[in-house]
């Protein structure tokens, strides 16, 4: 699947089907904040599933959805998108204001070392 794109609504709606794999209408609805229309959930699901996000499967007289996104499919575009826009396409400007920007502990960073020297080749492998 190409560029995953969702609306601010959209991703709402698959973070519940993500973190329980499936559910009904009533059952995103449960799990939203904050509340939303029963008939706002549903055609938020239906527009998911023209766009080929998720699918359905008829359970008695309820539809139960199911992401056919994989959230990592979907974190991936949404970095790609926002690296595009606001780091002029730059993983190293994106990394900068990470680091700069965010309150990280010294536990953090010291992962994101680890990480580097990984990708870098030291700490293990080497190349």
């Amino acid at each position: 699947m190409g560029d995953v794109t969702f609306t601010e609504r959209e991703l709402d709606v698959m973070a519940v089907l993500w973190e329980r794999g499936g559910a009904t209408v009533a059952e995103v609805r449960e799990a939203m904040l904050p509340d939303l229309a029963y008939t706002t959930v549903l055609t938020i699901l239906r527009t998911l599933e023209e766009k080929g996000y998720v699918r359905h499967e008829a359970i008695g007289r309820a539809y139960r959805y199911y992401p056919r996104v994989a959230r990592d499919d979907a974190r991936a575009s949404a970095l790609r998108r926002l690296t595009q826009k606001l780091f002029a396409g730059s993983t190293e400007r994106l990394l900068t204001h990470l680091v700069e920007e965010r309150d990280l502990d010294e536990a953090e960073l010291e992962r994101l070392r680890r990480l580097l020297d990984e990708r870098l080749g030291k700490g293990g492998g080497g190349r």
